[in-house]
């Protein structure tokens, strides 16, 4: 019989992960309901048609399909081989498969809105923390399972929801000590003019793919594959160009428009940029009436025309969080405005804008800069000492006084040697140890130890409910 084992991408999490995980996600959700956004959640599984064709060429392939029941009967084998074949070409093929685990959060959401319209107030605004799933190859920072935690705003065509999001990133993670991030933006409008100085609306597909990689593959492998899509030599020329664009935000805006400020789709691209900085300067340099004083210093806001977030549905301004330098993991977050989510489902002109947290990767980063507070670990605060049949009934109650006023205690399992208990109790980090044997059974009293000083006290059982562990 082979090893139990885990499959490739996937983690389980123990006592100690989750308690840190439960930190990262209830600052998270505190900072969300702080905002004014509301919970939801929506099934592991999904119709295979609500998911693809949404998240563009590469998304689609990365989405975990899930065979349909029954197909071991003899009668359906065949066409299922032959359905198998559809799959792989990325086609609908209901007989063999027509649910999937879902990708991401947000083409659910959309799902959701859409099937609820006529009952939702807008603009609505929920967040939503559940885990999805990718077929992607596992690796450092990246999992095939993992949670995220998004929050949208649909139904509202303000900027003021991008200025939100942005300072719900900076407050988020300056919560968690992350303050070296850096919040990268750009804007697909942005993009839709640079492919229009290109050659052509229809280039844009092809453009923002190849950008998307620039982070994994370099620029030169980027100008390779925008050769390969059809794009000639001045276009590629033109594209390295505007990615090169360096300085400064105003400096990076201001030659950004040297090179698409003549189109409309730059125009408003570029004015959306100088909306959100406008409005998150930092005290002592607002450059807009009403800028928005966010906590500190601000969003730490960095214009990054090479960010583009190959998803088809992104038509605005789009976010991508980059973990502090000194720690290689790529982004933490993302997300970006989408004008037209819900008409994939037939609900058409639903304004929306939200942004994602990558939880697995935060944890990853925040473990590796040593931020997790030592308060953290929920364990157990008391362990009471199991000395015998009528101790521990004396114990049970003293105990179960104490998990009334909120301290977390347990009692040893069975009676046992001192030293056997104490090994116990330093094993599972457990500060105190609270000691009723047959004299201060008699006496109507208890020993208190402090574990980590090798202090103890003798004290009234009356008194132990106050004795502030």
């Amino acid at each position: 019989m082979s090893k139990p084992s885990l499959p490739r991408g996937t983690r389980d999490f123990g006592p100690e992960v989750v308690s840190k995980r439960n930190y990262i996600l209830g600052t998270i959700r505190g900072v969300f309901e702080l905002y004014g956004f509301q919970p939801l959640e929506t099934p592991a599984m999904e119709n295979l048609e609500t998911l693809m064709g949404k998240y563009g060429e590469e998304g689609d392939k990365l989405i975990f399909k899930i065979l349909n029941n029954g197909l071991d009967e003899p009668s359906k084998q065949e066409k299922a081989r032959a359905d198998f074949e559809k799959v792989l070409d990325g086609k609908l093929a209901k007989d063999l498969t027509e649910k999937a685990l879902r990708y991401d959060l947000t083409i659910p959401f959309a799902r959701y809105v859409a099937m609820n319209y006529g009952q939702l107030t807008f603009p609505f605004r929920r967040y939503q923390i559940q885990p999805v799933w990718r077929a992607d190859k596992p690796q450092k920072g990246r999992y095939r399972e993992f949670t995220q935690c998004d929050v949208d705003v649909v139904g509202s065509n303000s900027l003021l929801n991008e200025v939100e999001l942005a300072v719900i990133y900076h407050s988020v993670m300056t919560r968690l000590g992350l303050y070296g991030y850096e919040l990268r933006v750009n804007s697909r409008k942005i993009l839709s003019a640079l492919a229009e100085v290109c050659g052509g609306a229809e280039k844009l597909t092809d453009i923002t793919i190849a950008i998307d990689k620039i982070d994994k593959i370099g620029i030169d492998r980027v100008k390779v594959e925008l050769t390969a899509r059809g794009l000639v030599s001045s276009q590629v020329d033109a594209i390295e160009t505007f990615l090169s664009i360096k300085g400064a935000n105003p400096e990076k805006i201001a030659l950004a428009s040297d090179l698409i400020g003549h189109t409309e789709a730059g125009r408003k691209g570029l004015d959306e940029l100088r909306f959100l900085l406008d409005h998150l300067a930092p005290s002592g340099a607002t450059t807009a009436p009403g800028a928005i004083a966010a906590t500190g210093a601000g969003p730490n806001i960095v214009v990054d025309f090479t960010l583009a977030r190959g998803l088809n549905y992104y038509t605005g301004m789009i976010f991508e969080v980059k973990a502090p330098s000194t720690v290689q993991i790529g982004s933490i977050g993302g997300g970006g405005r989408y004008d037209d989510l819900t008409g994939l489902f037939d609900v058409p002109g639903v304004p929306g804008v939200g942004v994602s947290f990558g939880v697995d990767r935060i944890y990853d980063v925040i473990e590796a800069l040593r931020l997790f507070p030592e308060t953290v670990h929920a364990g157990t605060q008391v362990l009471f000492f199991h000395l015998g049949d009528q101790e521990s009934r004396a114990s049970f109650a003293l105990m179960q006084q104490l998990r009334g006023t909120g301290i977390r205690c347990e009692i040893y399992h069975e009676a046992a040697k001192f030293d056997k208990q104490f090994r116990y109790a330093e094993k599972k980090s457990i500060p105190y140890a609270v000691i009723l044997g047959t004299q201060e059974l008699t006496q109507g009293t208890c020993i208190v130890k402090d574990l980590a000083k090798g202090e103890q006290r003798t004290i009234s059982q009356e008194a132990l409910v106050r004795y502030g562990f």
